[in-house]
């Protein structure tokens, strides 16, 4: 029988029969046994690897399970599945996963790995509570201070423009910078200076002097452990003036215990915002957002630092000029 002829008696198609015909000619009877349809089974996970690929997922970064990858993406939990669970699944497949586990992808916080975690746990537990109760005995007013730079080629926030078009802002090709120092209380108190110089003792003495010109009360500032704030001659300064003001320190590499930090991610990299809308959060009750400042759009250093002082009035502050 032909093979046009065998199409059309079991109703089937000529490539369908030419493949039968194939399969008996390398493999005989055996080639024309019946096979499962559907997809072919594959291993699954477990409930215990689920928890397991999870916490390695939660606690560990790629590169410690010694996987090709920085961060975790879909590749990358393709590649755990396979090496740890012998299971091998689409980047799709891992994306219902992720779903289903409660995972999402989110911009990561950087945490130096100098870090100590049980001397911050101390501080938290132990140390700020006793900064307290000295400020309420005192009378003092607590401060966290911060520094802060910005360049003239560092660009902020969105413009609008035609779909694949990318919006061009007229600016200088040359480069410049100008830097803050800036206090902030519990309370939302801002004080601030901008300088063009590199932060030196000079510099934070001068911020110093004028802080307790302006603050009545005595002031409790906490500060991180760069070089200058331990130097020997702003120790010295503090003990002719102790009265006035004390200066504490946070455990090692720990930013994100200063609340300074916030103002400073404010200015940078938050999206501008209006007077009104400022007002607007106050009246909500909430955290009112700093007007970021472009200093990409800036043509020299002589613009940037007006921005800089006008996007930190948008809060109570205390500007020194």
């Amino acid at each position: 029988m032909r093979q046009v002829q065998a199409a059309s008696v079991f109703k089937v198609s000529r490539a369908s029969v030419n493949k039968w015909s194939r399969l008996h000619e390398e493999q005989g009877s055996k080639g024309l046994t019946g096979r499962k349809r559907g997809r072919p089974a594959r291993p699954r996970l477990v409930v215990e690897d689920r928890s397991r690929a999870i916490r390695g997922i939660i606690g560990k970064c790629p590169d410690q399970l010694r996987l090709p990858f920085a961060l975790w993406t879909r590749e990358a939990v393709q590649q755990l599945l396979k090496n740890e669970f012998g299971v091998e699944v689409s980047v799709w497949t891992v994306g219902r996963y992720l779903k289903a586990w409660g995972l999402t992808p989110q911009k990561p916080v950087r945490r130096a790995f100098e870090q100590n975690p049980a001397e911050v746990r101390l501080w938290l537990r132990t140390e700020y509570p006793a900064i307290e109760r000295q400020a309420k005995h005192f009378a003092a007013e607590i401060h966290w201070g911060d520094e802060m730079g910005l360049r003239s080629d560092h660009q902020v926030g969105r413009s609008d423009g035609r779909r694949g078009r990318t919006p061009v802002i007229p600016g200088t090709g040359q480069r410049f910078r100008c830097n803050l120092i800036s206090t902030i209380t519990n309370r939302g108190r801002l004080a601030f200076m901008v300088f063009e110089e590199g932060f030196t003792v000079k510099v934070f003495l001068q911020f110093l002097k004028r802080l307790i010109r302006h603050v009545k009360q005595p002031i409790f500032l906490i500060v991180d452990r760069h070089p200058v704030h331990r130097a020997a001659g702003v120790k010295r300064w503090l003990l002719k003036h102790e009265a006035k003001i004390r200066m504490f320190f946070l455990p090692s590499y720990s930013p994100e215990l200063n609340p300074d930090e916030m103002l400073n991610q404010d200015v940078k990299s938050k999206r501008p915002r209006s007077k009104t809308t400022l007002e607007q959060d106050e009246a909500d009750g909430r955290r009112p957002r700093i007007p970021a400042v472009d200093p990409a759009s800036a043509r020299s250093r002589d613009e940037l630092l007006p921005r800089i002082a006008c996007s930190l009035r948008g809060v109570k502050t205390v500007a020194y000029k």
